[in-house]
Order: C-alpha cells, then structure tokens, then sequence
C-alpha cells in the first residue's frame, strides 16, 4: 500500500513537471504572433552557445525579452497564489479562503497603486511598489483575522463577510485613487494592472517575486508538520506542543509579504488561491507535504494557461488575465457554496 502511494506521488510529479514543460513552451510559442518550436528552440541553443542581445532577430526578441519573462512571471505567480491559498486556509481552517476573496489583494493593490500613481513610499526605491503592496496585504490579513474572530474563533460567516467588506472598502480606496489621478497614461496603465495583467514582466526585474515564492515555499514546506495539526481544533493543537498564536502570526506575515510582492508585479489575480488548493486535495488528500508542492505544480500550469488564453482571445488584443481567472473561479466558488460540506 505504502509502495503504490509513492508511485502515485512520484507519477504525478512527473506528469506534471511535464505539464508543466510543454505549457511554458507553448507560452513562448502563441500569441498575436505564432512561433513555430524549432525557432524557440533553436534560440535558446544559441543563447547557450554565446549568442548576445545585439545578435538577436525580431523573432528573438519576441521571445527572449517579452515572452520568456512573462512565461517565468506567470509559473511564478501561478505556484505563489496556490501555497498562499493552502497556507490561508489552514490558517482559518476553511477551504473558501484565498487572499483575493479575504480582500487582501485589494489591500495590496491600495498600496502598489499609492506608488504607482502617487509616488509614496519613494524612500523604499526600486522595491517601493512591492513594498507598499506587502504592507498593505499585511495590514488588511491582520485586519480581516481580527474581524473574524467570534469568542476566541474563526468564524467561517464573519471571515467571509469581513473578507468581502474589507475587499469593497479597499477597491473604492483604488477606483478613488485612479479616478483622481490627473495623467490619462497613469490611469490606463492602472486600471489594467488592476484586473491582473502579466504584459508588463522584465526579465532583470524578475528575481524579486521568484525569490520571495521560493523562500515562502521553503517556509510552509519545511512549516508543514505544524500546518496540519493548526488545521484541527486549537486544543488539540495545544496538547501536540503547537504554539497556535506565534506559528498563526507567522503564516499571516509570510502569506501577505508573497501576496504583496505578486499583486505588485501582476496586479489582483483572482480565485487561483481558491481553487488551485481544493483541486490538489481532491487529488493528493489534506497533508501538507504533499498538498503544497502538487499545489504550487497544478498552480503554475493553470496560470500559464490562463495567460495563453487572455492572449488568445482576442488577438491581436489581449484580455488581462485576471478576468480569465475570474470566469473560471466565480463558478468553482459558487460550486463550493453549494456543497453541502462547506455551507457556512
């Protein structure tokens, strides 16, 4: 039994890293502009064999400076959302939570967009956008936790409703902040950065969130353990030496320092967190040695799709991706309201 659940695991990881693989080639491959495999390829043999940036054609170009770091950006923002979304539901033990529904998106967003169109945070330099972004998701975790709180307890009701309040209250804070910013350009760019978009990636800009979705990942990996005993009653917990409030305040600070520094480079991405994670238990079961990595796997793939399709649709035009997500987690929420197992 022990032996067919390790090849079950380690067939899955393999089927998905190969997912995986053919989806980013497929990324560098469609667009507005289609190219066929053998050019990808060949630049990137070339690229290994010495090749520079002013020995690049049109075609190269396409690929190595737009579509290479927007494939990268989206396998990263894709695994981050999903272990952000298993972490947040183990933190309020209820799997409808992810850091867009809980409103923590938005508070990130009022952050990035306090920089993008006002120029705050202008000591923090090149990392203010990211910054003011983790801030403001720290904050509006903190926040919507507290609010949730009914004697001393996550309250599945009140965490949805805060979430929901929390989410409105913050996105009028942005619309207010767009609305009143004299420069159209400025508007324009927000407005679509603001429904998710992953146009904007560069690959010299890209370390920040690969780095932070790493290390966040290293934590709740190497946290796990202690996850799947927070997820059963505080008691409980207690008596197996888990110290509930210390290991819950350090979930909320690395859920929202990923959840900022994503919404900062990808704006609010909806519903991955919400859906990614339900779908690997569905799968894999609730442990969370093996839910985060098939997560953070199943995450990358979705995203990279979703990017695909927003660049599809209407080509030569392209849909930000966040309304791709968006028709596919609506429903899938929905889905969960109606199950009898998670009415609230």
């Amino acid at each position: 039994m022990k032996h067919n659940r390790a090849f079950y695991r380690s067939s899955l990881f393999f089927l998905l890293a190969i997912c995986i693989g053919a989806a980013a080639i497929a990324s560098l491959m469609l667009g507005s502009a289609s190219i066929p495999a053998r050019d990808v390829v060949s630049l990137f043999w070339r690229v290994a064999n010495g090749l520079s940036s002013t020995e690049m054609s049109v075609t190269d170009h396409i690929i190595w400076n737009l579509r290479l770091p927007r494939t990268i950006l989206a396998l990263t923002v894709g695994a981050g959302l999903a272990i952000v979304g298993v972490a947040i539901q183990a933190l309020v033990k209820n799997p409808l939570a992810d850091p867009y529904i809980l409103g923590i998106s938005s508070g990130a967003s009022v952050g990035a967009t306090l920089v993008i169109l006002a120029g705050a945070f202008s000591f923090l330099g090149v990392y203010a956008v990211s910054g003011a972004a983790f801030i403001g998701a720290l904050l509006t975790v903190i926040l919507v936790y507290m609010l949730a709180q009914e004697r001393f307890r996550i309250s599945v009701t009140r965490l949805l409703l805060s979430g929901v309040a929390v989410s409105m209250i913050f996105s009028a804070v942005t619309s207010f902040l767009v609305m009143t910013n004299p420069r159209a350009e400025g508007i324009q760019t927000a407005l679509y950065w603001m429904m998710g978009s992953l146009a904007g990636a560069k690959l010299e800009q890209l370390w920040i969130p690969v780095l932070s979705v790493i290390l966040g990942y290293l934590f709740l990996h190497h946290s796990f353990r202690s996850m799947n005993v927070l997820i059963t009653d505080d008691t409980t917990a207690r008596s197996l030496g888990l110290k509930t409030g210390t290991f819950r305040m350090l979930l909320i600070v690395v859920t929202a320092l990923i959840t900022g520094v994503l919404v900062a480079v990808s704006g609010a991405i909806g519903f991955v967190g919400l859906m990614i994670p339900h779908m690997a238990r569905i799968i894999v079961g609730p442990d969370h040695k093996i839910l985060l990595p098939i997560s953070a796997m199943l995450g990358a793939v979705f995203m990279v799709i979703a990017d695909i399709t927003a660049r599809l649709v209407i080509a030569p035009e392209e849909l930000p991706v966040g309304i791709v997500t968006a028709i596919c987690g609506g429903p899938f929420f929905i889905w969960l309201l109606r199950r009898s197992h998670y009415t609230v």
